[in-house]
């Protein structure tokens, strides 16, 4: 038999609390906005991306293709960047 969901989510409040709470010095731990926190929460979850926009090992990534190039232009406004690399995680 299994267990309410009800655990997960008290495990993830949990975890929130100790993010907000506490300090960590890992430079691959970033703490993302409410936005991001929505995005990853998406249908976006569900495709599997490898490889760079316009030139993926895999169809049917057109509309990832495009949120990945925003994302690229809108890094490289902010850092003043001439090439920048995204790094996708899941």
């Amino acid at each position: 038999m299994y267990k309410s969901n009800d655990i997960i989510f008290k495990y993830i409040e949990e975890e929130s609390k100790r993010q907000v709470e506490g300090i960590e010095l890992i430079a691959s731990e970033n703490y993302v906005s409410e936005d991001v926190l929505k995005a990853m929460g998406s249908i976006l979850t569900n495709k599997y991306s490898e490889g760079y926009a316009d030139k993926r090992y895999y169809g049917g990534n057109k509309y990832i293709d495009e949120i990945e190039k925003e994302c690229i232009s809108r890094v490289k406004e902010v850092f003043k960047a001439e090439h920048v690399n995204l790094k996708q995680s899941m």
